[in-house]
């Protein structure tokens, strides 16, 4: 499932970093905290390899 929005990926990829451990957990914040508590490294590994180039910002709802 690629990303989006290039928020969302970059939020992913700073869930990805806390979960394999490279980053402090605590420094997460958002949607990034969520996404590590409730995805699997596979599925946020799949998000933050998602090409920023084309994508909005921002994508609502």
């Amino acid at each position: 499932m690629p990303a989006k929005s290039a928020a969302q990926q970059k939020a992913a990829g700073a869930a990805l970093s806390a979960k394999r451990g490279d980053t402090p957990k605590s420094d997460l914040k958002g949607a990034s905290k969520s996404m590590e508590k409730s995805m699997t490294e596979a599925e946020l590994e799949d998000l933050a390899s998602t090409k920023r180039k084309g994508k909005p910002d921002h994508v609502s709802n």
